[in-house]
């Protein structure tokens, strides 16, 4: 009941507070826009550089990989997974990022604690 009704008070007073939030949202923007993670894959033989924003910028196949891949089937297979798990280890950092960067703005704004959890919305 208590956390109910700081979170109300906090709400509040950020639609009080409306250019403040507006200027942690393009500050929380900005920051996400120029952060790159790298996530790695079969000792960095695919690597997949991604944006704060979630986009994926590129992918980089190490010059083995890509001779192995015209060998055989089997072998495209391989380096398809290590291309899905460099990607998919990139999101987690970016998204790792993103929720920091949140939760600093919050507690900037006096908002710590109430904005959920993002690892429990988009997974590992």
């Amino acid at each position: 009941m208590l956390d109910n009704m700081k979170m109300l008070g906090a709400l509040a007073g950020l639609m009080k507070n409306k250019d403040k939030v507006q200027e942690a949202a393009r500050r929380t923007r900005a920051k996400l826009e120029s952060t790159r993670v790298v996530g790695e894959a079969g000792g960095g033989a695919a690597r997949a550089v991604v944006r704060g924003t979630m986009m994926v910028e590129r992918v980089e196949l190490s010059p083995a990989l890509l001779t192995g891949m015209a060998a055989d089937e089997r072998t495209r297979e391989l380096a398809a997974g290590l291309i899905a798990q460099a990607v998919n280890a990139g999101l987690v950092q970016a998204r790792q990022r993103l929720h920091e960067a949140i939760n600093a703005e919050a507690k900037e704004l006096g908002l710590e604690g109430v904005v959920p959890d993002l690892a429990n919305f988009m997974g590992p």
